[in-house]
């Protein structure tokens, strides 16, 4: 029987807080409490969350085009709010995956589809921030990988007004669906 998987993207201090370095702000925060209860009822069914973030360290190229964010072992690449808690009171359970990621796809060079396939897994839904940037590259690395996709609307936000756009490329070049 297949499941299906939870992918929580970015969902960091430094992406959400108010006093993040690259922070989304409100709109990533007003998503918080729709992921929680996703997450929440994925694991109920028991199929799989993901949580994927990035972890870059002090001196990563990637900072010549992004202020630096989300280095390994600060509060900045900690879970946001409720998120952080909700992790720390299931990371243990066997169907729940931190997958840290260098790049915005978070298939790219680790072990995320692997890890899925043993699971059983053979769609995944994603959530979190950037809709633009990692959401849309990550639901790209997923079709590509071979998994059906899905993308929760209510639970992506980005700092651009680019967000309804991607969601919609989504569909068009990867066949996710959408859900509203």
């Amino acid at each position: 029987m297949s499941k299906e998987a939870l992918l929580i993207v970015d969902m960091s201090n430094d992406f959400v807080a108010d006093y993040g370095t690259l922070t989304v702000g409100k709109p990533a925060q007003e998503i918080v409490p729709y992921i929680k209860d996703l997450a929440t009822r994925f694991l109920a069914e028991g199929n799989v969350v993901v949580v994927t973030m990035d972890a870059h360290q002090p001196n990563d190229p990637h900072f010549e085009l992004w202020t630096p964010h989300n280095i390994v072992g600060t509060e900045g690449q900690q879970l946001y709010g409720v998120l952080y808690d909700w992790f720390q009171k299931n990371k243990d359970n066997e169907n729940v995956i931190y997958t840290p990621k260098t790049n915005y796809n978070a298939f790219f060079k680790t072990d995320l589809a692997e890890n899925l396939r043993n699971f059983g897994v053979d769609k995944v839904h994603t959530v979190g921030v950037c809709t633009d940037i990692c959401d849309f590259l990550t639901v790209a690395g997923a079709d590509a990988e071979g998994f059906k996709t899905a993308i929760h609307k209510r639970g992506v936000a980005t700092f651009t007004d680019l967000g309804e756009t991607m969601v919609n490329h989504m569909k068009l070049c990867f066949h996710t669906e959408i859900i509203e």
